[in-house]
């Protein structure tokens, strides 16, 4: 098979490329990033001297480029991670994130129609639902769930959502759509919370958490979502949403001390509370385990401590990362902080 892959370059694409590299010997991945920010070469270093990889410096919204890649590589399946989804920088800024998130969506939907794919995956998020209470751990996010967004960012992803699925009524696109919990995992951008908080403990920087830290999430091994998405792409049923999630729920708070016991050092402050603030996620992943079978294999205690080893023995790469614009940008979000 030959999997077309954009955002790449990205947390999850670079790690679902490694995954389907890793995994099927005779499996080909066309890789398409814009790189931007959150985009990062380094990443995808060990793929780059693979010859079953190539990649694409493009943009998803350029339909010129799309069609050039769709024609010369012809892919079996397309797995969209391309995206704008840091809720943050939404708030900022949505207009980029309707343009990267819908139209983005639909140029890939169309040159797919163009050239006959026999398969479209679109990559969302449990955001796309709103939030739950924090007195009812009862509740969880189905597929059935009402979409009931929050952030500019959770806005554009169920409107993508909503245009894949008028794709395949209208069309009979060959599509699928999986919602998923929090990741965490090995080149994860330094902007989100584990991440934030690991490379801040390493270099003395205050752990800035929001409003107390009380807010849940349900939190999955980022190698976890790249199985269920593999599952979905080759077994999934046209047409269908598949929650995707981990019932790893942690409070902010509790995901931060964690950290800082590992590392044995690190100042917690908190910070004003993000505007529209979600309470808390939680994943009903039913329908993918009786379906596909799939079943989350990694703890969150395990999965925490592989996390802040990959960045004690990958200082290099965050601390590319951590260098000009991005430190401009944290100290627009987090100069505030206090004790």
């Amino acid at each position: 098979m030959k999997i077309l892959v954009t955002g790449g370059a990205g947390f999850i694409g670079g790690n679902f490329v490694y995954y389907i590299l890793n995994k099927y010997p005779h499996d080909r991945v066309v890789c398409v990033d814009k790189l931007t920010y959150a985009g990062n070469l380094e990443t995808l270093e060990g793929a780059l001297a693979d010859p079953r990889f190539v990649f694409y410096k493009a943009d998803i919204t350029n339909r010129r480029a799309m069609d050039g890649i769709f024609a010369k590589e012809k892919p079996d399946a397309v797995v969209n991670f391309a995206a704008e989804s840091h809720v943050d920088r939404s708030i900022s800024n949505p207009s980029v994130f309707l343009k990267t998130n819908i139209l983005g969506t639909q140029v890939l939907l169309e040159a797919c129609r163009k050239y006959g794919t026999p398969r479209y995956h679109q990559v969302s998020t449990d955001e796309v639902y709103g939030d739950l209470p924090l007195d009812r751990p009862d509740l969880f996010f189905t597929e059935t769930t009402p979409l009931h967004t929050s952030s500019p960012y959770s806005a554009s992803k169920a409107s993508a959502d909503l245009l894949v699925l008028a794709y395949y009524r209208t069309y009979g696109a060959p599509v699928t759509i999986s919602r998923c919990s929090n990741n965490y995992g090995p080149y994860h951008f330094p902007e989100k919370l584990i991440p934030l908080m690991i490379t801040s403990a390493l270099e003395g920087r205050p752990l800035p958490v929001y409003g107390t830290g009380a807010n849940v999430r349900d939190w999955l091994y980022v190698e976890d979502h790249c199985a269920a998405i593999d599952l979905i792409v080759r077994g999934g049923r046209l047409g269908e949403v598949y929650n995707v999630g981990g019932h790893n729920e942690k409070t902010n708070l509790e995901v931060v001390q964690t950290i800082v016991k590992i590392l044995g050092k690190g100042e917690i402050v908190y910070v004003k509370d993000r505007a529209g603030h979600d309470l808390r996620y939680a994943i009903d992943p039913t329908k993918i385990r009786n379906e596909l079978g799939w079943e989350p294999t990694v703890k969150f205690d395990d999965g925490i401590r592989r996390t802040v080893d990959w960045y004690l023995t990958h200082r290099a790469w965050w601390e590319h990362i951590l260098s000009g614009s991005y430190k401009r940008y944290y100290k627009k979000m987090y100069g505030g902080a206090s004790k």
